[in-house]
């Protein structure tokens, strides 16, 4: 991967550089890879992604259709 300094902007580069990695799936790889991970674990974790997967999905579909936004759901308060 490489990103390109223009006129010595070195933090924009930077910006640009985690933006990329960032789509590209490389933080969350390495986050999945600092420990060892049970196939069972695995196994669910691939399941609940893809489910949150077909319901954004859905959600998104609803919207695009309706031309309105479905109700969220009320966040209990943790204080």
């Amino acid at each position: 991967m490489q990103v390109l300094v223009r006129d010595n902007n070195v933090e924009q580069a930077l910006r640009f550089l985690k933006k990329k990695l960032q789509r590209e799936g490389v933080f969350r790889e390495a986050r999945l890879r600092e420990r060892f991970e049970k196939p069972s674990e695995k196994r669910a974790r691939e399941k609940a992604e893809g489910i949150r997967r077909v319901r954004k999905l859905a959600r998104k579909k609803l919207e695009r259709e309706s031309g309105i936004s479905a109700p969220r759901k009320a966040r209990a308060s943790g204080r």
